[in-house]
């Protein structure tokens, strides 16, 4: 009960910040104290809500439901933080309705998976890694849809709306700048993998492994081409969205069908 509590209380702020700043947005001005508040209320909530979804009477719950809340509290709590010195501000509108959702199918909906009793510092750590990797690397990706509308805003002279956006330059500095941390925890969380997961004939641990590291080199490509190329604009947000496509089905996908549509844990 008290989950669901938080749960709802956690989607109202994320709702009420949400409206404040779409409505800033539309007016082209900034973000007030009362968007990052009622923001901050919220994350503090939504982290009670994942917390005890996670972990609960019946043990560490990795199921699909409880470790989408996690990745959005994560990805909330990143750009919340990265909003107190850099323009990410408009980012909230995409972020919070994707942490309501989340939010609302961990309350709703109960998989298939068989939490488990324990779980081995090593194991943790590899979680840990995988959720910020995967966090930073899904705002990296909020960033290039964000650079490819903006770019293409100004192809077509729409000036009015591009001025609520910030400067293609700043967009694009950002998204590398999430790109490169985000490379950076999920090599960690692919060695972590390595090297505590001892059973890799788990049900669609191999699928999920080969499409992560496949993720990975198409990181690292973009990362060579930005270094030795100068990718930026179009082809930079291209590589971005390809390899965050491949995360998500390296992992999500993977979960979908083993705990979804197949009913196993």
């Amino acid at each position: 009960m008290l989950m669901v509590t938080s749960g709802v209380a956690a989607s109202l702020c994320y709702l009420a910040a949400t409206g404040l700043q779409l409505q800033r947005m539309l007016k082209g001005s900034g973000t007030d104290g009362w968007v990052k508040l009622l923001a901050a209320l919220a994350i503090i909530l939504h982290g009670f809500t994942a917390y005890k979804g996670f972990i609960n009477t019946s043990g560490y719950d990795l199921g699909i439901y409880p470790m989408l809340s996690l990745m959005s509290l994560s990805i909330g709590a990143i750009v919340l933080i990265s909003s107190l010195r850099r323009p990410v501000d408009n980012l909230f509108v995409f972020v919070f309705p994707l942490a309501i959702s989340t939010i609302i199918l961990q309350i709703v909906l109960k998989g298939d998976y068989t939490p488990l009793q324990d779980i081995t510092g090593g194991i943790f750590s590899h979680i840990a890694l995988s959720v910020i990797a995967y966090s930073l690397l899904t705002i990296a990706a909020a960033q290039a849809l964000l650079l490819s509308f903006g770019d293409n805003m100004l192809r077509h002279h729409r000036l009015v709306i591009l001025r609520n956006l910030p400067p293609l330059e700043t967009m694009e500095h950002l998204m590398f700048e999430m790109i490169w941390a985000g490379l950076v925890f999920l090599t960690l969380s692919i060695g972590s993998g390595f090297v505590f997961l001892d059973d890799f004939s788990e049900p669609g641990l191999v699928h999920h492994t080969a499409i992560t590291l496949a993720a990975w080199i198409v990181f690292m490509v973009l990362a060579w081409g930005r270094y030795q190329l100068g990718w930026r604009g179009a082809i930079a947000s291209r590589w971005t969205l390809f390899g965050f496509v491949l995360l998500v089905l390296g992992y999500f996908g993977s979960k979908l069908v083993l705990e979804v549509i197949l009913g196993k844990s």
